[in-house]
C-alpha cells in the first residue's frame, strides 16, 4: 500500500496524523493493532493518520494511554477543534507536551501553567468583551489550559524554571479576591519546590534581555526549541544560532533576577498588598 507522506506543518489534522504515526510506528504497531487496542477500526486509524477524519476525543485519550505518549495526542485534539487558540500556539503545544524541560519568560500576566482558573477565566473575559473570541471560545481556552496544567502534576512533568517580569505580580486583573487567589496560588507552588520561580525586578531596566514571551524547551534527546508570541501569532523555533542567543540571553535573565528565595518574598509582598 502507498505511503501517505504528510507535512505536518499544512494543518493542525496533519499534524494530529503525524504524531499519531510515529507513536504508533515507535511501538512497532500496525494499524490493525492499534485499532483493536484501542476499539476504533484500523480504517478509522488510517484516515486519522492521512488526515482524512477527525479525531474524537475518545480516540486521543484511548490513543495517548496505549501508545504512552503523556497527553500529546489529548492536547493536540484541543488545538484542534477549537478556534480560540493564538495562531502557532497548537504546534507550540504539542513540543511542550513532551518536553523534559521548560525554561520560560513571561511579563504582564501570570503564566498559564500557573494560572488559577479564576485568573484564566478573567482574561477569556476582557477577550470577550474586546470582541476576539465568542463565550464559547473563552469556555474552550480555560479547559484547553487545566488539561494543559494537569501535566505538572504527573510523574513524567517536566522540570520548569520561570522568570516573571514584576509586572506579572503588578497588573491587576480581575479584582483584589482573584489577583489574592492567584498570588497566593503562585506563592503556593513555588515554596512546595515544584518548579523554580524568579522575579526580574523593574530595576533591571534595560538590562532585561527579553522584550517578549519566550520559552525555551528541551526534549528527551536533549534537543532545544524556541517559542515566542506577539500579539498576533506565535511563532516556534528550531532555528540553531536563535535557539543558542536565547539560551545565553536567557542565562544572563537568571543571573539579574531576584534568586527564588529573594522573589518568593516578592510575590507574598504583592500578596499582602491585596490583602
Amino acid at each position: 500500500m502507498r505511503r501517505t507522506t504528510l507535512d505536518p506543518t499544512a494543518s493542525p489534522l496533519a499534524a494530529f496524523g503525524v504524531q499519531l504515526r510515529r507513536s504508533r510506528e515507535a511501538h512497532g504497531l500496525t494499524q490493525a493493532e492499534l485499532g483493536e487496542r484501542i476499539r476504533f477500526s484500523n480504517s478509522f486509524v488510517s484516515c486519522i493518520e492521512r488526515a482524512m477524519r477527525t479525531p474524537t476525543f475518545d480516540f486521543a485519550v484511548r490513543a495517548d494511554e496505549k501508545l504512552a505518549t503523556g497527553g500529546t495526542l489529548e492536547l493536540m485534539w484541543w488545538n484542534l477543534k477549537h478556534s480560540s487558540l493564538l495562531e502557532g500556539f497548537p504546534e507550540y503545544a504539542a513540543y511542550e507536551a513532551k518536553a523534559a524541560e521548560l525554561r520560560m519568560f513571561e511579563l504582564d500576566v501570570i503564566p498559564g501553567l500557573f494560572q488559577t482558573k479564576a485568573y484564566a477565566e478573567a482574561l477569556a473575559a476582557a477577550d470577550v468583551k474586546r470582541g476576539t473570541i465568542t463565550d464559547t471560545q473563552a469556555e474552550e481556552r480555560v479547559s484547553y489550559l487545566l488539561t494543559r496544567q494537569q501535566r505538572l502534576s504527573k510523574p513524567t512533568a517536566p522540570l520548569v524554571y520561570a522568570v516573571l517580569d514584576e509586572s506579572c505580580l503588578r497588573r491587576f486583573v480581575g479584582g483584589t479576591q482573584v489577583m489574592s487567589e492567584q498570588l497566593d496560588h503562585l506563592a503556593q507552588l513555588t515554596a512546595a519546590g515544584r518548579m523554580l520561580v524568579q522575579v526580574a525586578p523593574f530595576s533591571m531596566g534595560e538590562r532585561r534581555p527579553f522584550a517578549l514571551p519566550v520559552v525555551l524547551l528541551t526534549m528527551q534527546d536533549r534537543a532545544m526549541v524556541g517559542y515566542t508570541e506577539s500579539q498576533e501569532r506565535g511563532f516556534l523555533t528550531r532555528e540553531t544560532d536563535t535557539v543558542r542567543n536565547w539560551a545565553r540571553d536567557y542565562d544572563r535573565l537568571q543571573v539579574g533576577a531576584r534568586s527564588d528565595v529573594a522573589s518568593l518574598d516578592m510575590i507574598r509582598a504583592a500578596w499582602k498588598d491585596l490583602t
